[in-house]
C-alpha cells in the first residue's frame, strides 16, 4: 500500500523524534530534512521497514547554499513494491561538509556520493572508496560550489577554448 509523505514522516518521527524535520513542498517533491548524524539510521529504516520498503535511491545530489552556510545533500527515494516516494535533505556545514555514507544501504550511492564529493566537496564518512570521480585527483576546488573559480590552466594546458560556434 502506497503511503503519502505525511504517513512516511509520521513513521520516522515515531522512531527518530526531532531528527526528522517538518515536510517542505508537496506531492512528489515533498522533502523531509534529516539531522545529518542520523541519515544512515533513517535510510536503513526506510529500506528495511516492510511498509516503507524504499529499495531505490534514484538520485543523490547536492546544492551549495553559501549565504545559508551549508551544502545540502538531497536523496530521492522510491519503493518499487509500494509505488511511493520521498525526498530527504541533509544540511552539512559549508566550511566542513561531512555526512555519513548511505552506500552500505544502497550500493549505488557509492558513485553518487563520489560525485557529490568531487563536485561539491562533501565528505561521506564511512564511504569505502571516497575519491574524485569526474575531475583529476589534484584538481583545485570543487566546480559546483557557487564561489568556484576555474583556473586559467591545468598542468600547463589552457582550460578555456575559443568557441567553435562563431557566426
Amino acid at each position: 500500500m502506497a503511503l503519502d509523505a505525511a504517513q512516511i514522516r509520521a513513521r520516522l518521527v515515531e522512531r527518530f523524534g526531532d531528527a526528522i524535520g517538518a515536510p517542505a513542498g508537496q506531492g512528489r517533491d515533498t522533502a523531509l530534512e534529516i539531522a545529518p548524524a542520523r541519515i544512515t539510521e533513517v535510510a536503513l529504516v526506510l529500506r528495511d521497514d516492510p511498509e516503507l520498503a524504499f529499495d531505490c535511491l534514484s538520485n543523490l545530489s547536492g546544492v551549495d547554499y553559501p549565504k545559508a552556510g551549508h551544502i545540502q545533500v538531497v536523496y530521492h527515494l522510491f519503493s518499487y513494491r509500494h509505488r511511493h516516494w520521498i525526498v530527504l535533505k541533509v544540511n552539512a556545514l559549508r566550511d566542513d561538509p561531512v555526512v555519513p555514507t548511505v552506500s552500505g544501504v544502497w550500493s549505488h550511492a557509492n558513485w553518487q556520493e563520489r560525485e557529490a564529493f568531487d563536485l561539491l566537496g562533501v565528505r561521506f564518512t564511512g564511504h569505502p572508496d571516497l575519491r574524485r570521480l569526474l575531475m583529476p585527483e589534484d584538481w583545485p576546488g570543487h566546480p559546483l560550489r557557487k564561489d568556484f573559480v576555474e583556473p586559467e590552466e591545468y598542468h600547463g594546458i589552457a582550460t578555456s577554448r575559443e568557441s567553435l560556434l562563431k557566426a
